[in-house]
């Protein structure tokens, strides 16, 4: 919770104080000036900012809660961009005016004061009022960041009682502080954390489908780093840096911290005052000023109206309105419409919709959990769902509706699947669906892949026993030639996240976790034996090594054909083994010293390109031009991959290739991800009893 705690104690620390030294100012000028009795229409002005913020704080919370996941993610990535330009732009600002703060509020109230209440309860208003909205979105993009809400409330909090405590004893001058270095060192503090906003912000602009790039991954340490230990907690926490980033992130990143650092440090420099000139700015800051008493317009005789009603209206109005937006339709969305789902009530309450997009808030009013889909009743193609509805819980579903058919199919765990009354409708654009996957659709893909996979570990196996009769013979030559082409094999058959569950660790294990690295014990397979091979170890110290990859394969071999496999695993394999091969291949994560990670990488490529030819009876009817998009951009990877496939049989090493071909790779690598991304969607099995 601390580590979720610390940026937004600083925001609150730091717009606090700003906050706190301009309402001392304001108050100072006033007593000094003689006109206490002027001092509740500068609070009336701070509480009507204090409303107006924590308002704005719950529009946007309650805004994004009821938005879509992909809308709140697009919501909450833009809104942490402008958080990050408001922090950018209040940190410069502060270090510009900190030193003449105290001057320029004095003119502010004097000028106030001669013109009447109004203008100084919006005086103090618009001077607290930014701080406070500026406040509000930093502390909820970085709530939106965190794992809860609690760590960073806290955190604020704390920082605005300090920042309150150090006003105070600044305005009673029993406390100095040094404020031109205080806002120095929390500025650059605030800028590393803003960087980390931003790189957030981003990510979730991807993840939203705004920006491309979601799966061009710069980095994922995820492997070798615990994402929940303490340290990586900590870490994301306070900066916002994950063990997975894209370069996207990476990039803004960097970016942001070189040039608002060099700025900000370059400004420091150049308007660094002297000592003397900087304890007088901080006198001007805290000191109660001693301005001539200004002539003060009378009071209108007769006057009949409450002192109350002006400073009551003004701190209420901006809660009333917050809460007539965050009431409106009684917190849904517009045009939303509660539809009952249950064995006896599928459909309840759905009337015909007008076309374009719309939201319905499905609830389950039966005792069982509960899938339901928005379909044609003609057809079954599906044009929305929500799975695992839990009983008395509601959930919103999103889609657009067009001209035609549409009904709800409900669909309760160990029940029976009901659909519900049609409706027509008319007037809209032609929508695009999704026609549903039954888990008979996939059978016959999983045998043609289970028989592609048979084969091929029939054809390992006399390849590593070939390898292992190359080290039995001494000949480490003809090993390494006889590695490489076992190795490939094995690569080419889909072995990504578990498929051959306990045998591809055997295998294929990397030594990521071990206490000894590659020379661990427990370091067995293919990356074990080519780091024996190209370490310049004996025949002697890899015969056992080669043995025991050769029984572990024959092992599998005759395993696989007894292994269950679920056919909704299948179209998963088509989008991970490429998620393995950007991660471990194009960053040689897994090289053991053959720099052959491109030929792994090519060989990853023909087993995702068997896995779509015998899904593509069941893609190209539902989204053709996916399947062209995906072809296209395998013909693309596989042309750059084959560029460094050199004419002698070697491989160019990951890191040795050109720094413009291997961006190349790695963009149109992260781009084929993209395109696959769809394909597990589009093929889900989708109940339907």
């Amino acid at each position: 919770m601390w580590d979720d705690a610390f940026p937004s104690f600083l925001i609150g620390l730091r717009e606090g104080l700003e906050a706190g030294l301009i309402v001392s100012i304001l108050v100072a000028t006033l007593v000094r000036s003689d006109q206490k009795a002027r001092l509740p229409q500068v609070w009336t002005g701070v509480l009507a900012a204090l409303a107006l913020a924590l308002s704005f704080g719950s529009v946007l919370t309650f805004t994004a809660a009821k938005l879509s996941g992909p809308a709140q993610e697009a919501f909450g990535g833009t809104l942490s961009l402008i958080a990050v330009a408001f922090v950018t732009a209040m940190v410069f600002w502060m270090r510009r005016s900190a030193r003449n703060l105290s001057s320029e509020i004095r003119e502010k109230v004097t000028a106030a004061l001669a013109m009447g209440a109004g203008t100084l309860v919006l005086t103090s208003f618009l001077a607290v009022g930014r701080e406070g909205l500026e406040t509000s979105l930093f502390l909820w993009s970085t709530i939106q960041t965190a794992k809860s809400s609690t760590g960073p409330l806290i955190g604020g909090a704390v920082g605005l009682l300090l920042a309150a405590l150090l006003c105070f004893g600044l305005y009673r001058r029993v406390l100095k502080i040094n404020l031109t270095r205080f806002f120095t060192v929390t500025g650059a503090v605030l800028i590393v954390i803003a960087a980390g906003v931003l790189s957030y912000g981003l990510r979730d602009l991807q993840e939203s489908g705004v920006l491309p790039g979601g799966h061009a991954y710069a980095f994922d340490l995820s492997s070798s780093i615990d994402g929940s230990s303490w340290y990586a907690t900590l870490v994301q926490g306070v900066l916002n840096l994950t063990v997975t980033m894209t370069w996207l992130q990476v990039v803004a990143y960097l970016a942001y911290l070189t040039v608002v650092m060099t700025l900000f440090v370059r400004g420091v420099r150049a308007t660094a005052p002297q000592p003397a000139a900087a304890a007088a700015a901080e006198q001007a800051a805290t000191e109660q000023p001693t301005a001539a008493e200004p002539e003060v317009e009378a009071e209108p005789a007769g006057r009949t109206r409450p002192r109350w009603v002006v400073p009551a209206v003004l701190v209420a109005l901006p809660a009333v309105v917050a809460g007539v937006v965050i009431a409106v339709s009684d917190g849904k969305p517009a045009g939303t419409a509660t539809v009952s789902v249950s064995e006896t009530e599928c459909g309840k309450g759905f009337t015909t919709p007008l076309p374009g997009q719309q939201v319905f808030q499905m609830h389950n009013t039966g005792d069982k959990t509960s899938e339901v889909y928005l379909v044609n009743p003609t057809t079954g193609s599906v044009y929305g769902e929500i799975e695992g509805l839990a009983p008395a819980t509601t959930r919103a579903l999103t889609a657009t509706i067009g001209t035609g058919d549409y009904a709800w199919r409900c669909v309760p765990t160990g029940g029976k699947s009901v659909t519900s009354a049609a409706v027509h409708v008319t007037g809209g654009a032609d929508v695009k669906s999704v026609v549903p996957v039954a888990e008979d659709d996939l059978k016959a893909p999983l045998d043609a892949y289970k028989e592609y996979v048979g084969k091929g570990l029939t054809t390992l196996l006399a390849q590593t026993q070939k390898l292992q009769a190359d080290i039995h013979a001494g000949d480490l030559g003809a090993a390494r030639a006889d590695w490489l082409t076992a190795h490939t094999q094995y690569a080419s058959l889909g072995a990504a996240y578990g498929t051959f569950a306990d045998f591809d660790k055997k295998i294929n294990g990397r030594p990521d976790g071990l206490a000894d690295k590659a020379e661990d014990k427990d370091f067995s397979g293919f990356l074990r034996l080519e780091y024996g091979l190209w370490h310049n170890r004996s025949a002697a110290d890899l015969t056992p090594v080669v043995d025991q990859l050769a029984t572990d394969v024959d092992g599998l071999g005759k395993a696989f054909p007894t292994q269950e496999f679920d056919p909704a695993d299948l179209p998963l394999r088509s989008h991970e083994i490429l998620e393995n091969t950007l991660q471990f291949e194009l960053t040689g994560d897994t090289d053991q010293g053959s720099g052959t990670n491109l030929a792994t990488a090519r060989a990853n490529m023909v087993g995702t390109q068997e896995l779509l030819t015998v899904l593509e009876p069941l893609i190209k009817p539902r989204s053709p031009e996916l399947l062209a998009k995906i072809d296209a951009g395998m013909v693309r990877v596989n042309g750059l991959l084959a560029a460094a496939h050199q004419q002698d049989g070697s491989w160019t090493p990951v890191d040795k290739l050109a720094a413009g071909a291997r961006h190349q790779l790695n963009g149109a690598t992260g781009q084929l991800l993209e395109d696959l991304a769809p394909v597990p969607d589009l093929l889900e099995i989708r109940k339907s009893a």
